[in-house]
């Protein structure tokens, strides 16, 4: 594998120190990083093969996005203005449930394209069905040379919360189909791609699941050794039902079927009580925030800097094509940033510095890969975003962090490298044409509307 050196940099590195280097540099050989420092003493020790000229840029490990729908890339804007379980049952379930394998492929593709060029490196998919073509998506996520923890849909009936009958016929699978299948692809794919590839469990919600589905999939995980990502009080009603069929909080029931630890890694998290904080804390149970998601279904504010506080790990999670429109952790990261000062009247609240680790290291120990990943030190994986800081709305950078959590935006990512390989080189992706991907999204998407018979117009008049 080549070796490369970046040099005169802008290094924010999210090491234990939180070091920021100027005038910065990183030696990388076969896929990992060997030195980090200043360019004068790198350079001493080391030269690339190829060597990358970072003034004017901020060079930080790749954006951790912990929990994205890559299916919903594919129908970005077919619904706003609705609460989440209307909008789940009449317009998203309905459209994923004429997918096919092609559509599958195709919306991995645009989403993967828009991550990596918004300096994301890793992801968590978190909810694949069967008919999406896990295998196809695999593929995708290894020839693009993306890093990501895979998640298998995992269910057994139709409900969501109390509505029994909720989830699109084309979107249910059953129990024994739904696992062995999550199995088979553990075997196939878990740790593929020079373990950039980790497969887990995506069990539905309760309401889909069963206790003792539950118990299982936890139990599951610990065989394999791998996680599980699932949805949890993202709005009241899944408080409510929790509360009327089991009489238990969101995170009691978690822990009574085995759904807590550090394999466990909780999505939303919006309706918690103090003492489920507690308890998240105490199993070390991790969450995954989606700001933009929660405020467009008006969903609420997750518990954020109280969770953060109690000592809880908080990753950032984009969500999907439709419930945030787009798939750039830089935006989200100000959002985070942002909500809770208002929430709480307080400019503390998350600061930019809180709002950088949880899109990165927080979300490398989310997803257990914080030993390989999340930070620029020796004998970690080169996962690195280079990002242009010489552009009028970034100048001038006296703080750095300030600078890449208010000012900066997706674009603004010039070059992305994933274990060790250049992906993307001056905003140019370099694994796959991203032409013809774009226009097969649009010939496809149309196709989708056609299959789930629904027409998608503005409420503007239009001409």
């Amino acid at each position: 594998m080549t070796s490369i050196l970046i040099k005169n940099g802008y290094l924010v590195t999210l090491d234990k120190n939180r070091m920021i280097i100027r005038d910065g540099a990183v030696a990388i050989e076969n896929g990992e990083i060997v030195n980090v420092g200043k360019t004068v003493d790198v350079k001493r020790k080391y030269n690339g093969e190829i060597e990358i000229d970072a003034t004017h840029k901020i060079v930080m490990p790749g954006f951790i996005d912990c929990h994205v729908h890559l299916a919903q890339a594919l129908i970005r804007g077919v619904e706003d203005n609705r609460r989440l379980i209307s909008w789940l049952n009449e317009r998203i379930w309905p459209l994923q449930g004429v997918y096919d394998e092609e559509i599958g492929r195709t919306s991995a593709q645009l989403c993967c394209l828009e991550m990596i060029k918004s300096g994301t490196t890793c992801f968590a998919e978190t909810l694949i069905q069967t008919r999406y073509g896990f295998d196809e998506i695999a593929k995708v996520v290894s020839e693009m040379g993306m890093r990501a923890a895979l998640a298998k849909t995992i269910m057994e009936a139709a409900g969501y919360a109390a509505e029994e009958q909720a989830i699109a016929e084309g979107m249910r699978e059953s129990r024994e189909e739904s696992t062995r299948e999550a199995m088979v692809m553990i075997e196939k794919w878990h740790k593929a791609g020079n373990d950039r590839i980790r497969v887990w469990f995506g069990p539905r919600p309760p309401g889909a699941c069963s206790p003792d589905l539950f118990r299982e999939v936890s139990e599951l995980s610990r065989k394999y050794g791998t996680g599980v990502n699932i949805h949890l009080a993202e709005v009241r009603e899944d408080v409510a039902y929790l509360k009327e069929r089991f009489d238990k909080t969101p995170m009691e029931f978690m822990n009574e079927v085995g759904l807590t630890g550090p394999n466990i890694m909780l999505i939303h998290a919006v309706w918690l009580t103090d003492k489920d904080i507690k308890l998240l804390a105490q199993t070390k149970t991790n969450i995954c925030h989606c700001p933009s998601s929660n405020m467009k279904l008006a969903s609420g504010f997750a518990r954020v800097p109280e969770m953060l506080e109690a000592g809880v790990n908080v990753a950032l999670g984009c969500d999907g094509g439709v419930s945030n429109d787009c798939y750039d952790m830089i935006r989200e990261m100000k959002i985070a940033a942002l909500i809770h000062k208002a929430r709480l009247q307080s400019p503390t609240a998350v600061t930019a510095e809180q709002a950088i680790e949880i899109a990165t290291i927080n979300g490398a120990k989310a997803l257990s890969w914080d030993d390989k990943i999340g930070s620029l030190e020796v004998g970690k994986r080169a996962d690195i975003i280079l990002i242009d800081a010489k552009k009028p709305h970034m100048v001038p950078y006296r703080n750095l962090p300030s600078n890449l959590v208010y000012s900066a935006v997706g674009s603004d990512v010039d070059t992305v490298i994933i274990d060790g390989k250049i992906v993307m080189e001056k905003r140019v992706i370099k694994t796959i044409d991203e032409v013809p991907v774009i226009e097969k999204a649009l010939e496809l998407s149309e196709k989708v509307d056609e299959r789930a018979g629904i027409t998608i117009r503005p409420r503007w008049k239009e001409f």
